[in-house]
């Protein structure tokens, strides 16, 4: 009776494998053969580190409708990325972020909430924001800004917290363009004067600067004692080399005092 099984005998030899049928002879069946993986023998020959500068916006970030964020992002980011078209809300916080062009917000007419917070911006070409005609927030703090730039009309809120910036870097009139600015932030910086103030404004932080004077028409109008500032909720003024008590008259439109410590 002839068996039709097949016995292999498998006999370990380094790339070699023998079977052998019912009857007679070998048959050489060798292992496939395995990739050849090549390992730099010198640093320059290894792959460069990857660069924020050329990898796209959405690895770099998250990208959702309408919404990016780059936050803390690595490798570091030094500059804006390149933004969907579609983009409303920019977080790009704690950043290595330094210069902001007016390239980088170029037909970026959707925008509406810029924030920066926590960069090492000290330089803001001039019309960056200008012609964000939908742009309502904008967020500076933490950052190395000297001076200003033009702001678009349309601002509601700014933060410039934490910055350098001093007077003659805040056009005197800045913020009177803006009709529907509400929230201003601008303490711990180094402004020496008050900018001048629209109505529309809710609450204005100028703390811990270098504020040493305030006139009768800063916060309200000195020729009459009938205006009442409505809309102006919080005024602080602490920090600054200001004497309150000196200028009685500059907060009789005020439904509140300025709060903060003051000598």
């Amino acid at each position: 009776m002839h068996l039709e099984m097949l016995i292999c005998v498998i006999l370990i030899i380094p790339s070699l494998v023998l079977c052998s049928p019912a009857k007679n002879g070998y048959i050489e069946a060798r292992a496939p053969k395995k990739d050849i993986v090549t390992i730099p023998e010198f640093p320059q020959d290894l792959p460069a580190k990857p660069d924020a500068a050329v990898l796209p916006t959405c690895l770099l970030c998250v990208c959702l409708i309408g919404s990016v964020y780059c936050e803390e992002v690595f490798p570091q980011m030094t500059a804006i990325p390149a933004l969907p078209r579609e983009t409303t809300y920019l977080y790009a916080r704690f950043n290595q972020i330094n210069k902001i062009k007016n390239k980088d917000f170029a037909d970026m007419g959707t925008l509406k909430r810029i924030d920066l917070t926590g960069n090492i911006i000290s330089e803001i070409e001039d019309g960056a924001f200008s012609k964000l005609t939908n742009l309502e927030e904008l967020f500076l703090a933490e950052n190395r800004l000297t001076k200003l730039p033009m702001l678009p009309s349309k601002l509601t809120t700014l933060n410039a917290n934490f910055n350098l910036l001093k007077s003659k870097g805040v056009r005197s009139n800045a913020f009177k363009k803006l009709p529907e600015l509400a929230f201003l932030y601008l303490g711990n910086n180094k402004l020496e004067v008050i900018p001048q103030l629209p109505e529309s404004l809710q609450i204005v932080h100028l703390n811990n600067n270098n504020i040493n004077t305030i006139t009768d028409q800063t916060f309200c109008k000195g020729n009459t004692t009938q205006y009442i500032r409505s809309t102006m909720e919080e005024v602080r003024l602490d920090g600054n080399p200001l004497v309150l008590a000196q200028h009685p008259n500059s907060f009789i439109c005020l439904r509140n005092l300025p709060t903060g410590h003051y000598h």
